[in-house]
């Protein structure tokens, strides 16, 4: 009887979920629904899927409206009208300027009702309706339409559940509107009694009219719905040449002529591996699949684009002899199962990075290249911190009060009655959809029209994007296709182009030639000494102190590392029994013998999500299928889930039965359930090594041009200040920009590297495009004058060019080529430069002698670049006279010492009692690291101040070689006063 019920996904008007939404219908005796969410089918199949759990036959269409007035509904009579409302309704979520219609569309196998309004004139076609709401029936006694009562249906809306959800509807609005509540408008809100009332009372309303009644389950009878959520085959294109049978045949073909370029020697356990990973893939549906991204990666290597292809997918031998992923299975003992096996019913996916220059362009040739493709949505939800300053400008409260409720700092019994109210409800409304998003990297090829499944709208990128994301795709049998953009591999592909130009004898160089970097001296030492700053993954200060701890010299230890630094195998407490049992063999002893029988490799430590799988298995008597549904429903994404539950439930009844300790079986299930989410597959690990090993292969060799294409890229984990520092550290001079050698991005020169003009903060592009091309064109710049009679710039662009003494080559000190750029340029600035016949001489203003120092060039730099180009330990104040430098701290073991260090990174944590502590990460005086940790106390009473250099006091730990100060107190040092405004200048060298 309901032909208009939203959820939460009627962003910031509905506020029922929809399994909530199916919950309330049951519970209220009725057997149908219709979800019309307003101007969204995001919930549509997630009802579909889960109506049979509270058996209720689910009706789907949609409520178009333009903002909050209703103009109609589309109600789908079948798959095929549900196509037709989507197809529609798209139209209006492409084009923000078009307004839907007063009049409906005619769309074939869809009702349509409109919401009654009293006295206006209708024309009715014979599947259109007048919905009759409660509130118009007295109305109705006295309209012509009371005599066409066969045209007329039940319009009871279904918004919210009760009194609490109408509350929240109308902040919704506010919310939506940017406006007090207070003065939130009637028409932009719903009815308080657009709720769900029991199927009996609903008959009781309108008994005097039982016509209503019978058309509106007579409508709804007409409506059947239908969607395959079993996944016993996927619903992605099927075919990539037209046939199944030409498919396999083209995939068979090009497997077996991968194989010279991926071995030399291959032997009958490659080809059985090849035969077994072919059979399952054409059984399971997937031959497509493997061909859609194979044609993808030949169009990017056609390009010249650098890709990886990680995750599971690195488990099988086909993609690599495909090379769609790089990681030999092989070598690594990757168990196909892991990626596709015959129990799995959920879809496989590739990741596939791309250089973020690179990824738009494969996005577009995936578009034009095949047919029903559209980009997955994710939901953005509302957080509590945001709810809070949205809910709180909705009440009216100042700023200063939203700050506290922001920061938790208060007693929710001591706020006032507004406040407690935000607070109340921002809980409520946390986690309910606000707006849809982009997903990632997700890409979806339907064998059918995306339609047919869901609206889609159109982002800023340009690309239809589906109303529902990537858990309710895999459901309906829709696997992705990931391809996402990483700097990493845009810093591999700029360097071997700067190498190119900077030294163009040492090139080609061949960047997928693994196996040698794999024995290569210098990537060992980089990696045993924990000196990747720069390099992909492998430069944080988690995995720089890792990877002393373990001593990692080979391309299988840092595949474990990969795994091992996730944040669920340190909370399991195992990444630290991995390391002892990595150095010490006589430790591995102490693992149970069971699981060193399962995993010898990683010493009986669960380092992979295949670990989960085979500890499942073959310790918790799980199927393959069971225990990769274990596995993945510890991603988090199906955490809650009755299936996931149930796995669980069998693994300790399994346990039980075969007679395990109950104490070893919990043990082995907090470790399973600490770290499953998080770790890596191995083949995403070893995927991630192969990166690693190309990026340190150019460290090692080409320490300053990997530097500059670091830098171009934005960097990595650190500032761009820190590879500026290594690239210093490396022998590299480094040169603010210059007009006459410097680009928009930096370049280098030999050993000299000229920052780029894109570092310089509130330089304009165009400004920079001019400069260049001028250049370019014409030559260098021989003066301030010839610079400013050829390019057109305004004072304050020329300024900061100027202050950043990017005119250093004329001799003159930047004070006076300010005076005089002040005395030559007008403010009104020329678009282009006037040519005369004649050219007029300058009149050449004499100008004071204005000495400018180095210290002032910093302070310039830090203003204009974020960062002094000088050694920041000379801008202090008063230099202390400690000689301790990081090198030496091993000295001074579990002594307390003071060392001044120049903060680089901060990384916050909470404890297990919820407390706030903190890892810092410093350098010396000399340039080299210092590691400090702040533990709780000492985090609240001496907290970080920004950047700066810090007076560190602690006491100095070290384990298993690595070196970190446990801070005792910490206190910022005054720099120097900023000489560029002191009274008087003293031309004192920094």
């Amino acid at each position: 009887m309901y032909l208009n019920c939203h959820t939460y996904y009627s962003l910031r008007y509905g506020t029922i979920k929809p399994e909530r939404l199916l919950a309330i219908a049951s519970k209220n005796g009725l057997q149908t629904l219709a979800l019309t969410d307003i101007n969204t089918t995001s919930a549509c199949l997630d009802v579909v899927r889960l109506s049979s759990k509270y058996k209720v036959k689910p009706v789907l269409g949609v409520d178009f409206r333009n903002g909050a007035q209703q103009q109609f509904i589309l109600i789908a009579k079948n798959n095929n009208g549900f196509q037709n409302i989507n197809a529609y309704l798209s139209q209006f979520l492409h084009d923000s300027e078009l307004k839907i219609p007063e009049q409906a569309p005619e769309l074939n196998n869809t009702f349509v009702v409109y919401p009654y309004v009293h006295n206006k004139p209708y024309s009715l076609k014979s599947n259109e309706f007048l919905g009759i709401k409660p509130q118009d029936l007295n109305k109705l006694k006295f309209s012509k339409w009371n005599a066409f009562r066969g045209k007329l249906v039940v319009l009871q809306t279904v918004s919210f559940e009760n009194k609490k959800g109408f509350n929240t509807h109308r902040l919704l609005r506010a919310i939506d509107n940017n406006t007090l509540l207070s003065k939130l408008s009637k028409s932009e809100q719903g009815q308080e009694t657009d709720m769900m009332l029991p199927y009996d009372e609903l008959c009781k309303t309108y008994k005097e009219f039982p016509e209503l009644l019978k058309n509106t389950a007579s409508l709804l009878e007409h409506c059947h719905i239908e969607f395959d959520f079993s996944q016993e085959t996927p619903n992605n294109q099927k075919t990539f040449t037209l046939s199944e049978d030409s498919d396999f045949q083209l995939l068979e073909k090009l497997t077996y002529e991968g194989i010279p370029y991926r071995y030399q020697n291959p032997d009958d356990i490659i080809y059985s591996r090849i035969e077994k990973e072919l059979d399952i893939i054409k059984q399971k549906g997937f031959v497509s699949y493997f061909l859609i991204n194979w044609r993808i990666l030949e169009y990017a290597r056609s390009k010249g684009y650098f890709y990886v292809g990680r995750g599971s997918g690195a488990n099988s031998i086909v993609a690599y002899l495909l090379r769609i992923t790089d990681v030999d299975p092989i070598e690594l003992d990757l168990y196909f199962e892991r990626f596709i096996n015959l129990f799995r019913k959920n879809p496989p996916d590739f990741d596939i990075d791309f250089s973020w220059t690179d990824r738009d362009d494969i996005t577009q040739f995936i578009f034009k290249n095949f047919k029903n493709t559209a980009l997955l949505t994710v939901y953005n939800t509302f957080k509590f911190r945001a709810s809070v300053r949205e809910l709180g400008k909705v009440f009216g409260l100042p700023k200063s009060e939203m700050d506290v409720l922001v920061k938790g700092k208060y007693r929710i019994k001591d706020l006032d009655k507004l406040s407690q109210l935000v607070i109340k409800y921002s809980s409520y409304i946390q986690g309910f959809p606000n707006y849809l998003g982009i997903h990632a990297s997700g890409i979806i090829i339907s064998e059918r029209p995306i339609h047919y499944y869901t609206a889609t709208f159109m982002p800023p990128k340009g690309f239809p994007t589906t109303q529902f994301d990537m858990v309710v795709a895999e459901d309906i049998g829709l696997y992705k296709f990931d391809i996402l953009s990483q700097r990493g591999l845009g810093k591999i592909k700029d360097t071997l182009e700067v190498v190119k130009y900077n030294h163009p004898e040492k090139t080609p160089i061949d960047i997928h030639d693994i196996k040698r970097f794999k024995q290569d001296e210098r990537i060992k030492y980089l990696l045993r000494n924990a000196k990747a700053i720069g390099c992909f993954y492998v430069e944080s200060p988690a995995m720089r102190m890792l990877l002393k701890k373990l001593q990692v010299d080979n391309y299988l230890g840092l595949v474990a590392a990969s795994s091992v630094i996730r944040p669920g195998v340190a909370r399991s407490g195992m990444m630290r029994e991995y390391i002892l049992r990595y150095r010490y063999p006589e430790r591995r002893k102490d693992a149970h013998p069971v699981l060193l029988n399962i995993m010898p490799e990683t010493y009986g430590v669960m380092v992979y999500q295949e670990d989960v799988i085979k500890v499942a298995h073959l310790f918790g008597g799980l199927s393959l299928g069971e225990a990769d549904r274990l596995r993945r429903g510890m991603s988090g994404k199906f955490r809650s889930r009755e299936e996931f539950l149930a796995v669980k439930q069998q693994f300790f009844d399994n346990c039980k039965h075969a007679g395990k300790p109950e104490s070893l079986t919990a043990e082995i299930w907090r470790q399973i359930e600490s770290f499953a989410g998080y770790a890596f597959a191995k083949g995403h690990s070893a995927s991630y090594a192969v990166e690693s090993y190309q990026s340190l292969f150019l460290k090692a060799y080409f320490p300053l041009e990997y530097m500059v294409a670091t830098i171009n890229n934005f960097g990595g984990f650190y500032r761009t200040e820190l590879y500026v520092h290594e690239a210093r550290m490396h022998g590299g001079t480094i040169e603010p920009p210059c007009i006459n050698h410097s680009f928009n991005e930096a370049i280098i020169q030999h050993n000299t590297i000229y920052l780029g003009f894109m570092f310089l903060q509130s330089l304009e592009t165009r400004t920079i495009k001019k400069l260049v091309a001028e250049r370019q064109k014409k030559g260098l710049y021989k003066s301030l004058d010839d610079f400013i009679d050829r390019v057109p710039i305004s004072m304050e662009q020329i300024a900061i060019l100027i202050k950043i003494n990017a005119f250093r080559f004329t001799g003159v000190n930047k004070r006076e080529l300010l005076w005089e750029a002040h005395l030559k340029i007008s403010k009104v600035v020329l678009e282009e430069s006037t040519i005369t016949l004649f050219k007029m001489d300058r009149i050449n203003y004499k100008t004071p002698q204005l000495p400018s120092t180095l210290l002032e060039n910093a302070f310039d730099q830090i203003e204009l670049l974020g960062f002094p180009l000088c050694n920041p330990f000379k801008l202090v104040s008063n230099p202390q006279k400690s000689e301790l430098r990081a090198k030496n701290l091993i000295i001074y073991k579990n002594k307390v010492i003071t060392i001044d260090g120049y903060l680089i990174t901060t990384k916050h944590t909470v404890t297990s009692s919820n407390k706030h502590m903190y890892f810092g990460t410093f350098l010396d005086r000399d340039g080299d690291f210092i590691d400090t940790v702040h533990f709780p106390p000492v985090a609240a009473k001496f907290p970080f101040r920004g950047p700066g250099i810090y007076k560190i006091m602690g006491k100095v730990l070290e384990e298993f070689d690595c070196v970190n100060i446990e801070v005792i107190s910490l206190f910022k040092l005054a720099v120097i006063e900023d000489p560029r405004y002191s009274e008087v200048t003293k031309p004192v060298e920094a």
